[in-house]
């Protein structure tokens, strides 16, 4: 009788129901992976019957395959919601568990670790105290937010043009208040052990002899008895520039700043003046560098497509805290759906290969933006259709083999 087979097909068209309105229900969920159901036809097993001779019992759900293909990525006003833009899962853990899931939205908890809205924790690999990102094992994820502390100015480069044409200026005894005294100047800032920025300025005199000029230096508005530009305090550094105009003293120096404060005293750095030119144009400041800073509180965290999460900084700096890692899989589909957007590795799937985005096959990230679920509410829709239309179709013929059977019993 056709009851078995229109009861495994109202079964099967119930399950495929199911599927679809889970889809359909989890449409908006970030980073949701839609399912499809798979079918297989069902026959008795028979020891002598021929293949040509046996009629099928019915349908059964063979599996139910999850799709892992790209969702749509939308922008968010969070910097911490970040996106998979390609293959990849991140890696989460709890108290030890490790799961996977591909919904980004994350945040941080009181302790600075980058957590999802059930407070696991996204995993990854750790910056040293320099800043350089250590791959090793995947460790959670905890950004420090304390100040960076400053450092003092190693490095200061600095090019300018001198106006060949200039005349030596009209007072003989070089004066920082004597604005005669000298034929141009121009300053920046240097930073000590503490942090404190000072005034570094310098002055320009054009000599009598050719091709020559001598650079004086003060700090803080300080005499220049408190600088030594290499050739002793308050002596000036001599620049010599040959007949095309190019600097022939040699570069770079070594400059010694008295300060107070409570600092460091002398700031010792590396002057460089070798961008300097003797050209006849009038002067003009073309290159001003220096590498310290004062001390700094984060601002903001970027993260870029590498899963680099890099601090903003008040002063201007930003350094590498950590950065996402991503693990993919041989075969997805026999990952272990937990719930919550997340699923477990099994001997199916494979173990995870771990990786940074970008590296291998694995994908990309964006920050300040989220994977929309892969879900097309069309499709899913016109999918109900069908499977509505089987189910009434399978109810049919369990209809009409109970009108077959009420005919039998009314033969008399």
């Amino acid at each position: 009788m056709a009851f078995q087979q229109g009861l495994s097909g109202l079964n099967s068209a119930s399950k495929n129901l199911d599927v679809i309105s889970n889809n359909v229900a989890n449409a908006t969920t970030v980073g949701f992976k839609g399912s499809r159901a798979l079918f297989a036809d069902v026959f008795a097993n028979s020891l002598n019957g021929a293949g040509a001779s046996q009629v099928g019992i019915g349908s059964k759900v063979a599996a139910i395959s999850q799709e892992f293909g790209q969702g749509n990525v939308t922008s968010t006003n969070n910097p911490l919601d970040v996106a998979i833009n390609g293959n990849g899962f991140y890696r989460i853990s709890k108290d030890g568990t490790v799961s996977f899931t591909r919904n980004g939205q994350f945040h941080l908890d009181p302790n600075g670790y980058l957590v999802n809205t059930e407070n696991q924790r996204v995993t990854g690999y750790g910056a040293d105290a320099s800043a350089n990102i250590i791959a090793t094992s995947p460790i959670d994820i905890q950004l420090q937010t304390a100040d960076i502390p400053p450092l003092a100015t190693g490095t200061f480069r600095f090019g300018a043009n001198l106006d060949a044409g200039a005349t030596q200026p009209t007072s003989a005894v070089f004066s920082i208040a004597d604005p005669t005294s000298y034929n141009n100047t121009t300053s920046g800032s240097v930073y000590d052990s503490l942090g404190n920025a000072h005034v570094f300025s310098y002055y320009f005199v054009k000599t009598a002899t050719a091709g020559r000029w001598d650079v004086y230096a003060s700090v803080d508005g300080t005499p220049i008895s408190n600088v030594n530009l290499g050739a002793g305090a308050g002596n000036p550094l001599v620049l010599n520039f040959d007949s095309a105009g190019a600097l022939t003293t040699a570069m770079p120096i070594t400059a010694n700043l008295n300060v107070g404060g409570g600092a460091t005293s002398p700031i010792t750095f590396s002057l460089d003046m070798a961008g300097m030119t003797q050209f006849g144009s009038p002067f003009s400041v073309n290159a001003l560098y220096q590498d310290g800073y004062a001390s700094g509180r984060l601002a903001g965290l970027n993260i870029g497509a590498d899963g680099t999460i890099k601090g903003r900084y008040t002063n201007g700096q930003s350094q590498n805290l950590a950065q996402i890692v991503l693990a993919q899989f041989a075969n997805p589909n026999g990952l272990k759906p937990l719930g919550q957007n997340q699923w477990a590795d099994s001997p199916d799937s494979g173990l995870p290969v771990i990786g940074t985005p970008g590296s291998g096959s694995l994908g990309v990230v964006q920050s300040s933006a989220v994977e929309d679920s892969n879900v097309d509410l069309t499709a899913e829709l016109v999918s109900m259709i069908t499977a509505q239309r089987v189910y009434q179709a399978n109810a049919q013929s369990i209809k009409t083999q109970d009108e077959v059977m009420q005919t039998l019993v009314n033969l008399r």
